[in-house]
């Protein structure tokens, strides 16, 4: 076994409000150079929907992640031969119109027009090319369902819905969305870093965050590709290529990332996960239904003797690994089992999780008043069989965080049906003891496990959200640099100016 620590996160997608502050202090700290306006490493996603770029989960279409060919594991984007032969040219990079062209406005129209009798107005121009421009896309262009009919409708998770199931995700009564924050998953096996003719792409041994040198990049941009969440952007003005770089400068100062720091929801969590890297290939190789139990095996227990042992001889120091014991990823992920990767289909092997959203249940409108159905039921009928009468299908949720696995996603939900009816029993109490014992055991949880995953979840303290380790960043360089003045020039920079060759 070759135990690591990979720096982990989790988003409980149940208290994401979708208000984009994550979004805009990275944006303010990383993308608001030249080249980068299109940019943005963290963006928060209404499904159903498309989402940024536009289909971006539609591997037909960009070829990124991994799959099986003939029980091997390869890179969907191109083998070698291939890789050589389009290393000029690469036929599956999203263009700028599967993005959105950024614009400002001329506000000198604004405030020197002459007097006259209309009303002066603000004429959006490019911010690549200075010219007008007519706005028709945005990071968030379908924000809230904003233009269902072309957006909604078109989400590549509806795959596998009937024809009805469709016609009533789009009623109005029955109308439903959540919020997807996305950044890096800083994959255990990334495509990007795999399609990277360069070898520009790397994944630091320490602490598994993955990082693209500006130095080696050769603009090929088949990391773009390659990386199947379109999480790798192509800066325009530098000829490089960029990606979220999980504010490594602040963990290493002992701070969340911005975008974590900052969450007003407070879904994010961050912390170390164990895992054993010689069971990598044979997770990624795995058939598409054990794909997700098999990602899940490769994570270890931290409080595991054996695990521990050979983690110490592997050079992982013990701060290392009390981290990962009080790490509330292991807790949502290993232990409780209610977070999910996010497109487990893939094959990179996704180290950010998501506790998939509560789901509201059904409604009619009859005879001109909204029925909730199974509302005029008592106890804890409506709420347990809230599942089945959920207005998004079950197949829908598992196509983004299960590979189609539809009893795992289920299992979830069961376990956080049982957490809303042991609180309800304990707080309203309008559930009876056995309905309440009924509930915990299609749960499969117990009233210890769902009070813990209560306060974990509504009450947690920020030093039991982010688990930060020491990453001891200067013990990983000083055979190759002094750490003190590496230190003083950490962030995203380069020592030289980044420019084109040409």
């Amino acid at each position: 076994m070759d135990i690591r620590a990979q720096v982990s996160m989790v988003f409980h997608l149940d208290k994401c409000i979708g208000c984009h502050t994550c979004s805009i202090a990275c944006k303010n700290i990383w993308t608001d150079r030249r080249g980068t306006e299109y940019m943005w490493w963290n963006n928060v996603e209404t499904k159903p929907g498309t989402g940024y770029p536009t289909l971006w989960e539609d591997q037909d279409k960009y070829k990124g992640g991994w799959d099986l060919s003939k029980g091997k594991l390869r890179l969907r984007l191109q083998g070698k031969l291939a890789g050589l032969a389009n290393i000029f040219f690469n036929p599956y990079l999203p263009t700028m119109q599967d993005y959105y062209e950024p614009w400002t406005y001329q506000y000198e129209e604004l405030f020197n027009a002459p007097e006259g009798d209309d009303q002066p107005v603000a004429r959006p121009i490019s911010m690549v090319t200075g010219k007008p421009t007519d706005i028709e896309a945005g990071p968030n262009w379908d924000d809230d369902l904003g233009g269902s009919p072309v957006y909604a409708r078109n989400d590549p998770n509806l795959h596998g819905l009937t024809q009805e199931e469709r016609r009533q995700l789009n009623e109005l009564e029955r109308l439903v969305f959540f919020y997807v924050p996305r950044i890096c998953n800083h994959c255990l096996n990334p495509g990007c870093v795999a399609a990277c003719p360069a070898g520009a792409i790397y994944k630091r041994g320490e602490d598994g965050i993955v990082l693209l040198s500006q130095e080696k990049c050769r603009a090929w941009r088949m990391c773009i590709s390659g990386c199947p969440y379109k999480k790798v952007y192509f800066n325009w003005a530098t000829g490089k290529s960029e990606k979220c770089i999980l504010c490594y400068p602040r963990l290493e100062s002992g701070h969340a990332p911005a975008c974590f720091h900052v969450c007003v929801g407070r879904i994010r969590y961050l912390g170390l996960l164990l895992y054993d890297a010689d069971r990598i290939k044979e997770a990624a190789s795995a058939p598409d239904d054990k794909v997700l139990e098999a990602q899940m095996a490769t994570i270890l227990d931290p409080f595991d003797s054996g695990v521990i042992a050979l983690g110490k001889a592997n050079g992982l120091s013990d701060v290392v690994i009390e981290a990962a014991q009080k790490s509330p990823v292991y807790k949502f992920v290993k232990k409780w089992k209610i977070a999910l990767p996010l497109h487990p289909e893939f094959r990179t092997l996704p180290m950010l999780f998501y506790v998939p959203p509560m789901l509201p249940v059904i409604a009619t409108v009859r005879n001109g008043r909204y029925d909730i159905e199974g509302a005029e039921s008592r106890g804890l009928a409506p709420l347990i069989s809230s599942l089945e009468k959920s207005r998004v299908p079950i197949r829908y949720m598992a196509n983004i965080f299960a590979a189609g696995d539809e009893k795992a996603v289920e299992a979830v939900y069961r376990k956080l049906i049982a957490v809303r009816v042991y609180n309800r029993a304990q707080r309203v109490r309008d559930v009876s003891e056995v309905e309440m014992k009924e509930a915990l055991e299609q749960g499969n949880t117990t009233p210890e496990e769902v009070q813990a995953i209560f306060q974990l979840t509504s009450k947690p303290s920020f030093e039991e959200r982010f688990v930060i380790p020491p990453l001891a960043r200067e013990m990983a360089i000083e055979t190759t640099e002094d750490p003190f003045g590496h230190k003083l020039a950490t962030g995203f920079g380069i020592r030289k100016p980044a420019r084109r060759r040409w």
